[in-house]
């Protein structure tokens, strides 16, 4: 038997695909509420939630959150270009392609073998203009032309932990040059308690970006628990009172921080550069619980 007829028997008999990947131990678990939808993990760490049904659906709460930032960057049903680092199983990319037809996607996703899994046992549309280049992220964002992109989505983790070259002013200025005027830049963070991390990532985006705003649940955001936030950039102002509507009107309500609020909120934290950067903070063990 060939192997997409072995994907087909594995998705009709919903059974979960494990293989091992660049980045660790893969599985695609079926989800038992929804026909053909699947959660991937990456060493037993969440990473995306697709249903090939309804590529629209958003299912984990940060993507719901990114998706509304999706929904934010141009009028509804415009195509748009965007990039995205760190693939997984390119939730992100297919709701743009079923929110807004004809839009052009790059998406880079460094796991060559996540990505062959994927692409054969979760099939992107044929016709959805998505090209996948599998190096790192910011070996591929360096070669986006200029201002090519209306948006540039960061969701990269290894090891459950954002590498620390992408957490630099440096890799901050690459994504400036890559978005257009009046684009958007959009970061899935994790981090828990003190939250020095997280401070520290705002404070680099706003020596880069002069608009900001944040989204998050509450407690991260308080730091009573290890979680992730969206962080939202643009040279231009944000569409804040829309973008607090859609956090709020969430199945687990965020909340928007944004101007003085959110410079208080980094308590004096400095940009973080290339010399000193480091990950993101592995979580702890009762994260994915």
């Amino acid at each position: 038997m060939g192997r997409s007829k072995k994907g087909a028997a594995r998705r009709q008999a919903a059974e979960a695909v494990v293989e091992k990947v660049d980045g660790g131990l893969a599985e695609l678990l079926p989800d038992r509420d929804r026909a053909r939808a699947w959660t991937l993990l990456v060493d037993g760490a969440p990473q995306s939630h697709v249903d090939l049904d309804d590529p629209a659906h958003l299912s984990f709460e940060y993507q719901r959150r990114l998706g509304h930032v999706i929904d934010l960057v141009a009028p509804p049903a415009r195509a748009v270009h965007a990039v995205h680092l760190g693939g997984g199983a390119f939730t992100l990319a297919r709701y743009v392609a079923a929110t807004r037809p004809r839009s052009t996607q790059q998406v880079v996703e460094r796991d060559a073998a996540l990505v062959q899994l994927v692409r054969r046992e979760l099939p992107l549309d044929p016709n959805a203009r998505i090209r996948v280049r599998s190096v790192d992220a910011r070996e591929g964002l360096a070669k986006v032309p200029e201002g090519w992109a209306d948006l540039v989505i960061a969701d990269v983790f290894s090891a459950a932990r954002t590498p620390a070259h992408l957490t630099s002013t440096e890799f901050l200025m690459e994504v400036r040059r890559v978005v257009k005027p009046g684009g958007f830049y959009a970061a899935n963070l994790a981090d828990g308690p003190p939250l020095a991390h997280l401070r520290g990532q705002i404070a680099t985006a706003a020596a880069v970006f002069p608009e900001l705003a944040l989204v998050a649940d509450p407690t991260v955001l308080r730091g009573k628990r290890f979680g992730n936030a969206v962080l939202v950039a643009s040279d231009q102002p944000l569409p804040i009172a829309e973008l607090t509507r859609r956090a709020a009107s969430d199945p687990h309500p965020g909340r928007v921080e944004h101007g003085k609020a959110l410079t208080d909120f980094t308590g004096g934290a400095v940009p973080v550069t290339d010399a000193a950067a480091i990950a993101s903070p592995a979580p702890p063990p009762s994260a994915f619980r």
